[in-house]
Formats: structure tokens, C-alpha cells, sequence
């Protein structure tokens, strides 16, 4: 199975680690953070983006047609809870005949990660308890900054 690893480094800061390879996501300064990455809600949205950029790419490739592909992507956010609310992709293909864009469009409409979200994933979240010496602070929900849910 895929892994990543996301390990905290500072604030608001943090590395992924996948498959080799790492980047930073981090919140905007007018956030708390220091913009030293992208947020994880923008890394969220551009992946989609480059998914459907790589099925365009692999599918302009497979016609003999220039594999020139940019996707322009927009978002909204939407509360209770917070969250992406919309999404708008711009694809523009500049060797794409018109004849093919029926097919195209079909093919970029199903990329992975727009699959993944028409079909939502089972999502498990494990809270893992290290051993820990020495005293522990006890936080009750009042006093718990992340109790409202809120990033």
C-alpha cells in the first residue's frame, strides 16, 4: 500500500515525505504561518489539477498530438463543516482537434483523484499513544484550541 509520512517542523509548518520525495506545506502569513508551502487545502486542489494535466498529457500523446496541457485551477471554501466547497478546472490543450474534445473531456473527467472524490474513500484516522515519562498536561475540551474544529 502507498504511505506518506508528514512530520511537524515548525508552527504551522510541515514536511510530506512520499516516495522519495518532500515538500513543505505551511499556512499563509495572514494565517498564522510562515508561506514557506502551500497549504495542505491548496496542495488538495492542485493535485487534482495535475491528475487531470498528466491524463490529458498521456492522452494528447497517445493521438500523436502535441502533449502541451495547462490546468488553470479555481476554489471556494464552504463552512459547517470547513471545507472545499467548489472546484472549476480550465484545461486548455492548444494541438486538441475539436473532433477529439468529446473524448478528451471524457478521459480528463476521469482521472484518479477526480474518481476518488465522485466516490469517496473509507478515511480512518488512529490516534497512536506514545510511551511517555514524566508528567502529562491534561487538557479538558474548554481549554482545547482544536476542540471547535477549526484549522
Amino acid at each position: 500500500m502507498p504511505a506518506a509520512l508528514v512530520r511537524h517542523e515548525s508552527g504551522d509548518r510541515f514536511t510530506i515525505e512520499v516516495r522519495g520525495h518532500s515538500f513543505t506545506v505551511d499556512q499563509p502569513v495572514a494565517d498564522g504561518g510562515t508561506n514557506l508551502g502551500p497549504s495542505p487545502t491548496e496542495v488538495f486542489v492542485a493535485s487534482l489539477a495535475g491528475c487531470v494535466g498528466f491524463y490529458g498529457r498521456r492522452f494528447l500523446a497517445r493521438h500523436g498530438l502535441p502533449d502541451d496541457v495547462t490546468v488553470d485551477a479555481t476554489w471556494s471554501m464552504a463552512t459547517s463543516p470547513s471545507r472545499v466547497g467548489s472546484i472549476r478546472l480550465s484545461v486548455r490543450a492548444p494541438g486538441l482537434p475539436g473532433s477529439l474534445e468529446p473524448r478528451f473531456a471524457k478521459v480528463i473527467e476521469h482521472c484518479t483523484v477526480h474518481n476518488t472524490l465522485m466516490a469517496p474513500p473509507e478515511v480512518a484516522i488512529s490516534i497512536e499513544q506514545e510511551q511517555r515519562s514524566g508528567s502529562e498536561v491534561d487538557l479538558d475540551e474548554a481549554s482545547d484550541p482544536v476542540g471547535s474544529l477549526m484549522p
